[in-house]
């Protein structure tokens, strides 16, 4: 069973956290129970795929294996070539599911929501090596690493930020509100998804029309592409978030009306947040720091450009070996720079004032930008 595909999953989803939320009104936790509501999801998603659920034992293995044995090594050294191991360690199951497929197209590997989980494991091995967590219990990596409402698509959170939830529980009045929240969220979601999303997939993707090779088909195709990938995917970011908020865990919201952006950097503050925020912190900002640290390049500009085409390769090869993802990740690192170098021009010269008309036609022109991208990234040109 996929997760929030069906209404019969939200009605499990409804029965099996119905004492967590009488609880969570009486300002209680029930952190032993909600790992066994854990454990019954996790067996109904992958209950009929075995080969996925032993996959995902064995990785769920793996990680709290490094994660365990690097934060021991860390007490007794901090060496470098140790961390770069633990986390390329860390990373080598998903690069084994990208790259399986790939040479041997009949090959399945993997689970579903490994790469997900392994954001979690890998940012948790590199908040070890900062010193920004000194011990961790196995049962705390599961409930975090395996946190059902958000295991197969995120939003991804954060150890310390979940953990001060877990340790921290809602008092009855802050659940209620919580509750009344989560619920909205879900709701919401089910108008992105199964009506907004519904509609747009079933009306327009699927239209004759629309299948054509002319340029009109594939620029409707573009917008409604788009637009179809912002309301399915920022549902089930609102179901996720929905059911978290009911197990008092206040997740990480994932949109926020990113089409509304006035510039590329704007766009992925507002876009998958929690996978752009992501990338920033555990890619960007440590590749930039180690240059400048190490004193490899002297053009701070130089090595943010670098940068910024290293953080969207890596996001595109993430989301698979295909060309037109691979494109798609350089193509918004292009966007970048260049907007880097304008924003620059700009503070200079003043040729690009601050008013409204300026800012609805950067919106504008920056949902363009975007849509293209998008174009790019469903292969329909490739």
């Amino acid at each position: 069973m996929t997760p929030y595909a069906t209404f019969y999953f939200f009605i499990i989803v409804a029965v099996l956290l119905t004492p967590t939320i009488i609880a969570g009104l009486k300002g209680k936790a029930l952190h032993t129970y909600n790992a066994f509501a854990t454990i019954v999801i996790l067996a109904i998603v992958f209950g009929n795929k075995p080969v996925q659920a032993g996959t995902l034992i064995l990785f769920t293995i793996w990680q709290a294996a490094l994660v365990k044995g690097y934060l021991a090594l860390r007490k007794r050294d901090n060496k470098a070539s140790t961390f770069y191991a633990a986390v390329f360690l860390s990373i080598l199951p998903l690069i084994l599911v990208k790259v399986i497929p790939f040479v041997q197209p009949m090959s399945t590997v993997g689970f579903l929501g490994i790469s997900y989980l392994t954001f979690k494991a890998v940012q948790m091995t590199m908040e070890i090596r900062d010193g920004q967590i000194k011990e961790i219990t196995v049962f705390n990596f599961l409930r975090f690493l395996l946190f059902f409402p958000t295991i197969t698509s995120g939003p991804i959170d954060r150890y310390r930020r979940f953990q001060k939830d877990i340790e921290q529980p809602p008092t009855a009045e802050q659940y209620k509100n919580m509750l009344f929240i989560g619920i909205n969220r879900i709701f919401q979601g089910f108008l992105y998804k199964f009506i907004i999303g519904f509609l747009i997939h079933t009306y327009i993707l699927q239209w004759t029309f629309v299948k054509q090779d002319t340029f009109a088909s594939i620029l409707l195709y573009m917008y409604a592409y788009s637009l179809y990938l912002f309301f399915d995917f920022a549902g089930y970011s609102l179901f996720a978030i929905g059911v978290s908020y009911m197990m008092g865990v206040k997740t990480p919201e994932n949109f926020n009306k990113p089409f509304l952006s006035r510039n590329i950097k704007d766009f992925w503050n507002r876009w998958h947040m929690s996978l752009s925020f992501w990338f920033r912190d555990y890619v960007y900002m440590r590749f930039v720091f180690l240059m400048t640290k190490k004193k490899i390049l002297k053009n701070r500009y130089a090595i943010s450009n670098i940068g910024f085409f290293l953080n969207f390769f890596i996001m595109g090869v993430w989301h698979g070996l295909h060309i037109n993802y691979i494109i798609y990740g350089l193509y918004h690192a292009l966007l970048f720079i260049l907007f880097d170098i304008f924003e620059r021009k700009n503070k200079q010269h003043k040729f690009w004032p601050n008013n409204t008309l300026t800012h609805v036609l950067a919106v504008i022109i920056t949902f363009h930008l975007v849509c293209f991208g998008f174009l790019i990234f469903s292969g329909r040109i490739i």
